[in-house]
């Protein structure tokens, strides 16, 4: 028999937000019911939200008894608390009697230059921000080095590849477990997921290629200028967490192949609209691309790929037959495979929604849970 409830530790742990856009919104959203839920489990976790900044405003707890969840926006919009600089947060967050989560909503460098300072400080972070992970490999490895000292804090991104969907966590338990991860491949974007599933569907049909993205961008698919999704940096920089991961000391995400979509007389032009007005000069090439496929009973995709052993990762254009997961993906899911000794001939799938403020959320929102299943 395990003790009484009323001898079981009671656990309170502090949280402090960046970033209360759209995935800072859904996740305060998610926390102020994960906070409910906790605070009436067995033993009891309490969630104290000491403080939340965006980048016009900032609202904290100075002596540390938390903010009310609930009316965060209304209080958020009227707080006429100072802004306070990277370096004050963290020595705040640092005197607070207890562990602390910074959860980083945003997409900011600066705030990702920090995380190695707040490791050190027995801050954890968990974040869907990319920059600290798919940028400069030395910062990779002061983050990660600065989470590996004694009394340093913990570091979750599992929302910088799939949104809410299990990759990270997936491929960092075939490692641990003593796996071998010989490649990885998959549709890795939303857009680019739902350009190519509408531009060259399996069984025929489909648009121009400048028809599918202007209907990607009416639909918000997009980038407000869709040469930031067809650049195909997106996903060279997820392929860059992912291969990092695995061992490889990837050094950035134009280190390796990357395909662009952009025709090269279009990569200058002034404006996202002015882009979308002339694309349709260029379709010939994507159509010539299309009969191409369709003559050999295959459709196009754009993907990402590693190969562990050969340490080759590239991003670009595919083609696969119609019977293959990759091509029977449909709207704007994500499929990513994972190719290891394990699961031999047959690889380890994971598919669903990988974008979208709600699922992002649910994947901060799960890392969350990690630190605190973690922290004592």
């Amino acid at each position: 028999m395990g003790p009484p409830d009323h001898q079981l530790a009671t656990k309170r742990v502090y949280v402090a937000v960046i970033g209360a856009g759209g995935v800072g919104r859904c996740f305060l959203s998610q926390l102020q019911g994960l906070s409910s839920r906790l605070s009436n489990s067995t033993p009891p976790t309490h969630l104290s939200l000491i403080l939340l900044s965006r980048s016009s405003s900032i609202l904290y707890s100075e002596d540390f008894r938390g903010l009310p969840i609930a009316s965060w926006e209304a209080d958020l919009a009227a707080s006429k608390q100072a802004h306070l600089p990277l370096p004050d947060i963290i020595d705040f967050l640092a005197a607070a009697p207890g562990k602390v989560v910074l959860v980083d909503n945003t997409s900011s460098q600066d705030v990702a230059d920090e995380y190695p300072l707040f490791l050190q400080r027995g801050i954890s972070v968990v974040t869907p921000n990319k920059k600290a992970f798919s940028g400069s490999y030395e910062l990779w490895q002061d983050v990660f080095g600065a989470a590996g000292t004694r009394g340093g804090g913990l570091v979750f991104h599992e929302s910088t590849v799939g949104a809410g969907l299990p990759v990270i966590s997936t491929l960092t338990e075939l490692l641990l477990t003593g796996d071998e991860v010989r490649r990885i491949e998959g549709v890795f974007s939303g857009t680019m997921s739902f350009l190519f599933n509408s531009f060259m569907p399996v069984g025929g049909g489909g648009g121009t290629f400048s028809a599918e993205v202007k209907k990607a961008k009416e639909l918000g698919y997009t980038e407000p200028d869709p040469r930031d999704d067809l650049n195909g940096l997106d996903v060279a920089r997820k392929l860059t967490i992912l291969a990092r991961l695995c061992g490889l000391p990837v050094s950035s995400p134009t280190s390796f192949p990357v395909q662009s979509l952009i025709p090269a007389a279009l990569a200058s032009v002034g404006s996202g609209e002015e882009f979308l007005e002339k694309l349709g000069e260029h379709d010939a090439d994507m159509d010539a691309l299309k009969r191409e496929a369709a003559a050999e009973g295959k459709v196009v995709r754009f993907v990402g790929s590693i190969d562990v052993a050969r340490q080759d990762v590239r991003v670009g254009l595919e083609k696969f037959d119609a019977t293959h997961p990759i091509a029977a993906l449909k709207g704007s899911d994500n499929i990513i495979s994972f190719h290891t000794r394990r699961y031999g001939a047959n690889p380890l799938i994971v598919q669903g929604s990988g974008a979208g403020g709600e699922v992002t959320a649910m994947g901060v929102t799960g890392d969350l849970l990690r630190v605190l299943q973690s922290v004592k």
